[in-house]
């Protein structure tokens, strides 16, 4: 059948992340968004990714959520940690979404840049700093 085309294509099992890997040292692993309002609905993540994301926190790697603002020109990196708390306050009849202004004051903000756009290492290297502090 040479002349047959895949034209739709789906996993089996549902996947973790869209980004992963090991830097300095540490596994970093995170999903990227870009949120077209002035809130993130947790619809638009898979619970199995946060329960993930958590799972690497809690092995001392790094995860986070990265998320881009257009309208308001900005972008965000905001830990697993904070993610999964927002997450398990939607479940116990809290909101279904986190704020711009949540963004804005409980993650870290990624000045775009030229070379790389989106220079978040600058964070994740900040994020390592902080785990060695905590370690000695």
């Amino acid at each position: 059948r040479n002349k047959a085309k895949i034209v739709e294509a789906y996993y089996k099992t549902p996947s973790t992340t869209d980004y992963n890997g090991v830097y300095k040292g540490y596994y970093i692993d995170f999903e990227a968004k870009c949120c077209h309002s002035t809130s993130f609905a947790f619809a638009h993540i898979f619970n199995h990714q946060i329960e993930h994301m958590i799972t690497i926190d809690k092995m001392d790697g790094i995860a986070f959520l990265l998320i881009e603002f257009p309208l308001q020109k900005e972008i965000f990196l905001l830990p697993a940690k904070i993610l999964y708390q927002k997450y398990l306050e939607s479940l116990n009849g809290g909101k279904k979404s986190i704020s711009y202004k949540d963004f804005s004051l409980l993650g870290y903000s990624i000045k775009e840049t030229f070379n790389p756009r989106v220079d978040y290492l600058k964070i994740v290297d900040f994020l390592i700093e902080e785990k060695n502090k905590k370690a000695l």
